[in-house]
């Protein structure tokens, strides 16, 4: 690792983002990290650089300054699966990097499990399951997939040369953020999946289902997956060869779910509270799905297997029933914070 290596967080007050900065800042090596944030609050801004991390105001959209920044790292580590225009002014920023230095620089980026989702509203399990050491299992994904279009630009980037990255994609992921950046009051707790679930059904009144709830998705624990995006950074710092491009997908899976265990679970978190009445969920109607259309997401399968992370020596340990568990407390968190 070099004497200085300049990492760059882009949501670094996110859910992941936030906790990944603070692991940063209690890493054994964090002297020689210099760590830059792209924030677009002030106050938040004010309260990282008392810790030492240096900030730039502004947002994603500003691809401009978001090109310039990345130009100037050593590492970038991303959080936006979805957006095109901003992962192409990151992979401009990398670019120019490497025509300054001749070295080509790191990008960790944040994609998800989604990509791997069918259509079976609830209905059924899928045998399919996905391996991040399965290239062409992966490549045979349509480019048409969620988070794929994203995927596919980080990946010509690295076979043009002038980067080496590498794609995270978590499954469902759960429990409330802790850490130095949520004890200042900065940092965002929670995660979308099962926090947004939990809020429609707050103001549904009564908990529902998608089809028969049959549907498998798997699971991995805030924390754990934070313990590898650190893991990973370490092993790309000591060893430029880690696997990277085609070859550096990279799930975080451990233990899987049914979506009928998770409406039992906040059916029965929201019912202990008063909030609704325990009862037989009902299925989601027309005028749900037009409402959210995200609750459909919660129909479909998403099976993963973290062949490549583990090889790297990440052992997560919270399963499934760790997540299941974890409902109450994020009941608990959402109504209090309403």
């Amino acid at each position: 690792m070099s004497p200085s290596t300049n990492i760059l967080v882009l949501g670094a007050t996110g859910y992941l983002g936030g906790s990944i900065v603070s692991r940063l800042l209690e890493h054994p090596k964090a002297a020689n990290f210099s760590i830059t944030a792209l924030v677009r609050s002030e106050p938040k801004a004010t309260v990282l650089e008392t810790l030492g991390i240096k900030t730039v105001l502004g947002s994603l959209g500003e691809h401009d300054k978001l090109e310039a920044l990345v130009s100037q790292a050593d590492v970038t580590i991303a959080a936006d699966a979805d957006d095109l225009a901003v992962t192409e002014a990151i992979l401009r920023g990398l670019k120019r990097k490497f025509q300054d230095t001749g070295k080509a620089p790191i990008l960790i980026h944040s994609s998800g499990t989604g990509v791997l989702v069918d259509s079976a509203m609830g209905m059924h399990a899928t045998d399919t399951v996905y391996s991040d050491t399965d290239i062409a299992q992966i490549e045979a994904l349509p480019p048409t997939a969620l988070h794929r279009n994203v995927d596919l630009a980080i990946v010509a980037a690295d076979e043009a040369g002038y980067a080496k990255t590498h794609i995270i994609l978590p499954p469902t992921i759960f429990g409330l953020a802790t850490g130095q950046l949520v004890d200042l009051g900065i940092q965002n707790r929670h995660s979308i999946q099962i926090p947004g679930f939990i809020k429609y059904n707050i103001a549904r009144g009564h908990v529902g289902i998608v089809g028969e709830g049959k549907n498998v998705w798997g699971v991995v624990a805030q924390s754990e997956v934070v313990d590898f995006y650190i893991i990973l950074l370490d092993a790309v710092l000591s060893n430029p060869a880690t696997s990277h491009g085609r070859e550096g997908f990279y799930f975080t899976d451990n233990g899987e779910f049914t979506h009928r265990e998770v409406v039992d679970a906040v059916s029965s978190a929201l019912a202990a509270r008063g909030v609704v009445k325990l009862a037989e969920p009902t299925p989601f109607t027309e005028d749900d799905f037009k409402q959210l259309p995200f609750l459909a997401f919660f129909g479909t399968n998403a099976r993963s297997r973290s062949d490549r992370s583990r090889a790297l020596g990440w052992s997560p340990t919270k399963t499934a029933k760790d997540m299941l568990a974890s409902i109450q407390p994020e009941v608990d968190a959402l109504i209090q914070k309403a």
